[in-house]
C-alpha cells in the first residue's frame, strides 16, 4: 500500500507537470491516455482516476490496517480506507473503524445443494466469494455521531484526532423481537438470543431442504418454531456454532498422525502447497516435503460451507501464490510468522478446522426437527 500510494502521488505530480492549467473536464478527457496502468505498480479504479483528475494526493496510515476474512477460515490484512476501497455498501455502519466489534451472519445470496450457505464472522468479509454474500449484523453503528470537525466518522476515511465512537444499537428491530416474544409467552427472549436462534435455524438440514426453492432465489425468511423448547434448542445450537466458527484459531487441534522426516525445526513447517497423497484418498495430506498428515477423519470433509469443504478452503489458501498480473506474492507463512508468531500455524489451522468440521456436524445432527 505504501508503494502504491507513493506511485499514485507521483502520477498526480507527473500529470500536473505535463498538463498544467487544465480544468477538471479537460483533465478527465486526457487522463486514461496518460496514466501508467502497470498492474505491478497500481490498481486503478474509477474513483481513484477521479481523485487524480481533482489533483488529490494521499497518505498511508498504518492505523487503517485491520484483519479481514478473505475466505472461510482464512484471514488476511486489509487496508481499511475509502480512497482505496470502492463499493463499501453498508460496511461503515457495521465496522465504523478498524477493530470495531461486531458479529455478522454472512449468507450466500444464491444457495445451492452444496452444504451450508451461512457463516458467522467478526471481521470485515470479502463479499463476492462463490457467487456473492450478504451480511446481517448483531449491531449497527449510527451515522449521526460527529467528530470535533463536524464530519461523520467513517471507517474508510483517514484517521482524525478527536473522532467520537459512534453510538451502537441492535440491528434486530423491536418489532422483530416482539414477533418472537409473542410466540412464546413468558419466555425472557433477548435480541441476542434471537440472533443465535437465526444462526442455528439456518444450519438446519430440514430448513434448507424445505425451503430450497425459495433459498435459491431470495434471502432467507425466519419462521418461529412451534415450541419454546425448540426455540431455545436452536438458539443454544447457534451459540455453540458461533463459538466454533468465530474462534476456529483457538479450538483444540484434532490429533492427526503427523509423520515427519527427522527432527523438525521451525523452518520445516513452511508450507508451499498442500496436496493429497493419493487421488480419491482424503485421509492423507502431504503438508510439505518433510511432513505428512495421516488419519484425517473422512467425516471431516463433509462440513461444506459456501460450496467447498472447510478443509478444502484451508488447503487452498494456506500456500504461497504469486498473482500473475501484479506480481504480489501471497504467502501464508507471512501471516503465520509475522501476525500469529507461530510458524506451525498453517498445520495447526488444518488440525483445528478438522475439529471445527466434526463438532459442527455433531451440533447440526442434534438440532430438533423443523416444526413450525
Amino acid at each position: 500500500m505504501t508503494s502504491m500510494i507513493g506511485f499514485y502521488n507521483a502520477e498526480v505530480k507527473r500529470f500536473n507537470a505535463a498538463h498544467p492549467g487544465l480544468d477538471k473536464k479537460a483533465r478527465e478527457d486526457v487522463l486514461d491516455r496518460f496514466i501508467d496502468t502497470n498492474p505491478e505498480r497500481i490498481s486503478w479504479t474509477r474513483a481513484l482516476k477521479n481523485d487524480l483528475a481533482k489533483n488529490r494526493s494521499f497518505q498511508y496510515f498504518s492505523s487503517c490496517l485491520t484483519p479481514s476474512l478473505y475466505r472461510p477460515f482464512t484471514k488476511q490484512w486489509m487496508y481499511f480506507n475509502r480512497t482505496f476501497n470502492e463499493m463499501v455498501y453498508q460496511m461503515p455502519r457495521i465496522f465504523p473503524e478498524a477493530g470495531a466489534e461486531n458479529l455478522l451472519i454472512m449468507v450466500k445470496q444464491r444457495m445451492n445443494n452444496e452444504g451450508h450457505f451461512v457463516l458467522m464472522v467478526n471481521a470485515p468479509p470479502e463479499l463476492q466469494t462463490d457467487g456473492g454474500s450478504q451480511c446481517f449484523p448483531l449491531y449497527l453503528y449510527d451515522e449521526e455521531a460527529q467528530n470535533q470537525a463536524g464530519d461523520t466518522p467513517d471507517m474508510f476515511a483517514a484517521p482524525a484526532a478527536g473522532t467520537a465512537q459512534r453510538p451502537r444499537r441492535d440491528a434486530i428491530t423491536d418489532a422483530g423481537l416482539a414477533h418472537f416474544q409473542e410466540a412464546y409467552p413468558g419466555e425472557a427472549i433477548t435480541k441476542e438470543d434471537l440472533f443465535y436462534y437465526i444462526y442455528g435455524l439456518l444450519h438446519s438440514p430440514d430448513y434448507r431442504d424445505r425451503y430450497a426453492d425459495n433459498l435459491s432465489k431470495e434471502l432467507p425468511r425466519i419462521p418461529h418454531v412451534k415450541t419454546a423448547a425448540d426455540f431455545w434448542a436452536f438458539s443454544q445450537a447457534g451459540r455453540e456454532l458461533a463459538d466454533l466458527h468465530l474462534n476456529y484459531e483457538t479450538v483444540q487441534p484434532y490429533p492427526l498422525t503427523i509423520e515427519a522426516k527427522g527432527p523438525l525445526a521451525d523452518a520445516d513447517y513452511r508450507v508451499e502447497k498442500m496436496k493429497f497423497a493419493k487421488k480419491g484418498d482424503k485421509t492423507t495430506v502431504i503438508y510439505n516435503g518433510k511432513i505428512t498428515l495421516r488419519a484425517i477423519p473422512e467425516a471431516a470433509w463433509d462440513y461444506v460451507v459456501n460450496g467447498k469443504a472447510a478443509l478444502d478452503w484451508v488447503m487452498e489458501r494456506q500456500c504461497v501464490k504469486t498473482d500473475k498480473a501484479s506480481g504480489i506474492v501471497n504467502d501464508a507463512n507471512d501471516w503465520a510468522i509475522e501476525t500469529m508468531g507461530n510458524p506451525k500455524y498453517p498445520l495447526e489451522l488444518f488440525q483445528r478446522v478438522v475439529t471445527v468440521s466434526l463438532e459442527t456436524q455433531k451440533i447440526v445432527a442434534a438440532l430438533p426437527s423443523l416444526n413450525i
